[in-house]
């Protein structure tokens, strides 16, 4: 079986695992204490928690404080409520579900502004940006073409408009320098190669958040809930090893993408070829039923767009956006790798894709 679905998720990186593991002991060990318990064992699971929390903090920037969440769609709609009063929200046409969708379920008391990109699935720096701003949310890195929007460049347009800046670093986080100058930023532990089930909110010191769980108070007063010493363990020590790889991965990845463009050089790139994460391949070949290479390709793991639509038949939102019809979404593929991906399983994986996509014609 070949994996090529990393924006859909990461494998565990061992280090993640061997970190997880004292803290998910039976009952003749020390380690399944309560965090928010005051005793021994509370304490201990604690300061695993604040360690953890210390190595994600090293992957955003200084002067702000990282809340733990159960993954970046709950980060996502506690920046979004938690700091929304009454000004207008903005998004790309091209933002994860967890944001438009939060969004539009504002619609009714927010008005909601959806920002168009042009055909490589870039922001336009200049873009005008509506009156009584709020928010402004942008995304780092596109989960389905792996564009990389000029985020900095966008927090300075928000903040002379008066608003915030929310940026959804979940597919660039511990891949790319997080934007210095956002209010607010969005990562999730497993597309880092962290455990599933756990997220953070960075938010930026003096910016107040209501909270949109209600309990006992855990997580700063703004996410009650007990919290996972063995998830917090397994994240921080996934940010701790992407904040040390972080060139290395680029390096791999970018030979992976150079090897991957040439072997499949006769279909068409989705999105900017230099904005680009080159983990997220997003290549299409027209009057290709995508179904059917899937189908046919049952030992290679690769995606018809964003794994949370895939199998809605309905077309990309992102690829609509960059102006592509419909067909052409419609026969478009996802291809994703990194750390783990191996020059021998891309050039395996893409000969395969090709003779299954040629047998077509």
């Amino acid at each position: 079986m070949i994996y090529l679905d990393y924006q859909a998720t990461t494998p565990l990186a061992p280090e993640a695992r061997d970190a997880m593991l004292p803290w998910l002991g039976g009952p003749e060990t020390m380690g399944f204490g309560n965090p928010h318990s005051p005793h021994r064992m509370g304490r201990m699971a604690a300061a695993a928690v604040e360690v953890a929390r210390e190595q994600v903090a090293a992957l955003l920037p200084p002067g702000g404080r990282v809340i733990f969440t159960s993954g970046a769609t709950e980060a996502i709609n506690l920046a979004i409520k938690g700091t929304s009063q009454g000004g207008a929200i903005a998004a790309s046409a091209i933002e994860h579900a967890a944001v438009l969708d939060c969004a539009e379920a504002m619609r009714s008391t927010h008005p909601v502004h959806i920002l168009p990109v042009d055909r490589e699935g870039l922001v336009s720096t200049d873009i005008p940006l509506p009156q009584g701003l709020g928010l402004l949310a942008i995304m780092q890195v596109n989960n389905e073409i792996g564009t990389i929007q000029p985020v900095e460049a966008l927090a300075d347009a928000a903040h002379a408009a008066g608003a915030l800046f929310l940026c959804d670093a979940v597919q660039g986080a511990g891949k790319l320098a997080a934007p210095a100058n956002a209010d607010l930023i969005a990562l999730s532990a497993h597309k880092l190669y962290g455990p599933k089930g756990i997220g953070a909110l960075w938010v930026r010191d003096g910016i107040s958040l209501d909270p949109q769980m209600h309990g006992g108070g855990q997580e700063q007063g703004l996410r009650s809930g007990t919290l996972s010493p063995a998830l917090c363990a397994g994240f921080g020590a996934a940010a701790k090893l992407a904040k040390e790889r972080m060139e290395a991965d680029a390096a791999h990845v970018g030979a992976l993408w150079a090897r991957a463009s040439e072997l499949l050089a006769g279909w068409t790139l989705n999105g900017s070829a230099d904005a680009r994460w080159k983990g997220n391949l997003n290549i299409r070949r027209d009057g290709l039923d995508v179904a059917r290479l899937m189908s046919d390709l049952r030992d290679v793991c690769f995606s018809a767009g964003s794994a949370c639509a895939s199998g809605s038949g309905r077309p990309s939102h992102v690829l609509r956006a960059l102006g592509l019809s419909d067909g052409q979404a419609k026969s478009s593929i996802r291809i994703g790798f990194g750390r783990y991906t191996t020059l021998q399983e891309i050039e395996e994986a893409a000969g395969k894709i090709s003779r299954a996509a040629e047998a077509q014609d």
